[in-house]
């Protein structure tokens, strides 16, 4: 018993992988008509359905007390694969598209690169149980959803841009500083202040500036985080 039930939440984890390795393929037909959608929107509801997978595995874990280091180990390598390799790839693919600077353009393979160095420092540091050392991947991918709406609504910035913001989330996800977590424990309104107030804003976000308010979003998160005061992790 105790076998099929670690299985369930190991069997939404791999929902997760296999969420990120289609959007993996989606990113290289970016550009692509398939059926009502480019396969960058693909792409992004690839990474999106890999996003709610990630959170119902650790949901099902918690419900059924099933916790293994199994899980931990295969939720790590699903989050590199749909939230640091499948953002990095439709990155290169949106810079190959715009820019001819070609060897630039694979900048964003240090998003994977990071992402794992970044999944393998939270695995070995029990002080991130109820908060983060640095900027969680998930949100890498949500930010990078962001900028690429950003781009296909408005305009391409330039690939020295990008490669500033690339960067600047590669060190983000290895720095040291405290974020919270985005996971609730409850639904007290003031244990949760700073959740429920990022997810009120990201929302307005959304409704004022489509998918890219996403990028915005991250950056609050980053403020929030930093403005600490005395509410609860």
């Amino acid at each position: 018993m105790p076998d099929i039930k670690c299985s369930i939440p190991n069997a939404i984890t791999c929902l997760n992988l296999l969420s990120g390795c289609a959007a993996i393929v989606l990113a290289f037909h970016a550009y692509d008509r398939l059926g009502p959608l480019y396969g960058l929107e693909w792409c992004f509801i690839a990474i999106g359905c890999a996003a709610i997978f990630d959170f119902c595995d650790g949901a099902s874990a918690r419900a059924l007390g099933a916790y293994s280091q199994i899980g931990k180990d295969l939720d790590s390598l699903s989050d590199l694969i749909s939230f640091g390799v499948a953002p990095a790839m439709l990155v290169v693919n949106v810079m190959l598209h715009y820019s001819s600077l070609t060897a630039l353009c694979y900048t964003p393979l240090l998003l994977a690169a990071f992402g794992a160095m970044r999944l393998a420092k939270f695995n070995n540091d029990p002080e991130q149980t109820s908060e983060f050392r640095g900027l969680p991947i998930p949100a890498n991918a949500i930010f990078w959803i962001g900028v690429v709406a950003w781009i296909e609504k408005y305009a391409y910035p330039g690939t020295p841009v990008l490669i500033l913001l690339i960067g600047l989330m590669c060190a983000a996800m290895v720095g040291n500083f405290r974020m919270f977590s985005l996971k609730f424990k409850n639904f007290n309104l003031r244990e949760n202040f700073r959740r429920y107030m990022l997810l009120a804003a990201a929302a307005l976000f959304v409704v004022c500036y489509g998918l890219s308010g996403l990028a915005w979003s991250i950056l609050l998160y980053f403020l929030l985080s930093l403005h600490r005061r005395n509410y609860p992790v």
